[in-house]
């Protein structure tokens, strides 16, 4: 959420940023609601000094035997008056808030500009892309050939988009998750935290879920309660409403969860294999940071996403993301692209952004720098460290043999206890 103040001294501005992520800001209806509310909260103001006046007057006459009943007369009616507008303030403070939480984060000046995602830049690669002398196949090809990946039987169970692992793929995948952690734990400091995959309206609403991508979300209605698109949304909440003291920070936490997204706005896309699917795996890293890090912590994370791929050995590339490609809460984002060579090209396998205090202001995570000191708002990011479908694709994909086998990455070969899926 950026702050009204923040709005309403730099209008020009927020319109021109946003409109580089391709949003239309209301910003003349944001600063009507706004004037309305604060023209009113000052006439409260008034009504109020000239209450508190009229009672301190009607003791004095009181004592002084006097008559005062057009005085308490007139204070009834103030009385009135100031509830009446109370309740207009509360209606225009909602309506405000309600237009803030629709609001995106303006792209740091640092983002490239881009209409969309044809005009995302390049910034490094690493490895090289494997060299076959057969023609590699796609992972649902390799996937059912195996026996690791069902995606009948899912679909029986709940339909497209729930595909099944069995076997080694089930190992695998399993192996993989808790590589993944260990390796943020032990080689980059991080928590691990293990939260709710359902949560509140209030929680989707801090990290910017909501209101703006219900569609997308699973919802138990009895419970008003939300399946997670991502651990993002639980482990940055977990400081929801806190004020943090500067020892504190900064906060490194990784989770992993399952992911669960309808995918309402992609109809008919990727509907081949597990490249998107409604229910995936994911390592999520979260970072509460002071603000003055967070472009530094931005760097560091996607580093450490980076980390995981080659200790694989898995070909990627870094993609900064442009402004009209820029996720609604981010400021500033990088994605992690890895080759898939039998679907012929690069898939994006981890998302690393800062929101600065753009979620941090939403759920109200603050810190003190000293114990007496005015609290700041934290500055979030997160990263996927990584997200399994398109780990698995890639490993399918990338290591797969002549003799129709794919062999294990040398770093995870001894804790999943195979060299090779598929006949010896």
């Amino acid at each position: 959420m950026l702050d009204i103040r923040f709005i309403r001294e730099n209008p020009d501005y927020v319109r021109t940023r946003a409109a580089l992520k391709n949003v239309d800001v209301p910003v003349d209806v944001i600063l009507r609601v706004d004037a309305q509310r604060r023209e009113i909260l000052t006439r409260c103001d008034e009504l109020k000094k000239e209450r508190n006046d009229l009672s301190a007057e009607i003791g004095k006459l009181l004592k002084a035997g006097r008559e005062v009943e057009s005085l308490k007369q007139r204070v009834r009616q103030l009385g009135d008056e100031i509830k009446a507008l109370d309740e207009e303030v509360e209606e225009l403070e909602n309506e405000l808030r309600n237009l803030l939480l629709r609001v995106p984060n303006l792209p740091h000046e640092s983002v490239p500009a881009g209409k969309d995602e044809t005009e995302n830049r390049v910034v490094r690669e690493w490895g090289q892309k494997p060299a076959f002398d057969f023609t590699p196949l796609p992972h649902w090809e390799i996937g059912e050939r195996l026996g690791i990946i069902d995606f009948s039987r899912g679909a029986k169970l709940s339909g497209s988009g729930f595909p099944v692992y069995a076997g080694a793929g089930a190992k695998l995948q399993r192996t993989l998750i808790q590589f993944m952690i260990d390796f943020h734990i032990e080689h980059h400091g991080y928590r691990e935290v293990y939260p709710p995959f359902l949560v509140t309206r209030e929680t989707m609403t801090g990290t910017g879920q909501l209101p703006k991508f219900e569609e997308d979300l699973y919802r138990i209605d009895s419970d008003d309660l939300f399946l997670i698109p991502t651990a993002e949304v639980p482990v940055t909440n977990l400081h929801r409403d806190e004020i943090l003291a500067d020892p504190q920070l900064p906060l490194y936490y990784v989770a992993y969860t399952p992911c669960f997204r309808r995918e309402a706005g992609s109809y008919g896309k990727e509907t081949r294999g597990i490249t998107r699917v409604h229910q995936f795996d994911k390592v999520e890293m979260v970072k509460l940071v002071r603000p003055e890090d967070s472009f530094s912590e931005l760097e560091a994370l996607v580093r450490e996403a980076e980390d995981i791929l080659q200790a694989l050995g898995l070909h990627y590339r870094v993609v900064e993301i442009c402004t009209g490609d820029l996720g609604f809460s981010n400021c500033k984002q990088y994605d992690l692209e890895v080759w898939a060579p039998g679907m012929g090209r690069y898939l994006e396998v981890s998302s690393c952004s800062n929101f600065t205090d753009f979620q941090a202001r939403r759920a109200n995570i603050r810190f003190r720098r000293e114990p007496k000191a005015k609290p700041e708002f934290v500055h979030t990011l997160n990263g996927s460290g990584l997200a399994l479908p398109r780990t698995m694709i890639a490993i399918l994909e990338n290591f797969q043999t002549g003799d129709g086998r794919v062999r294990v990455p040398d770093i995870i070969r001894e804790r999943v206890g195979f060299e090779f899926i598929g006949k010896d």
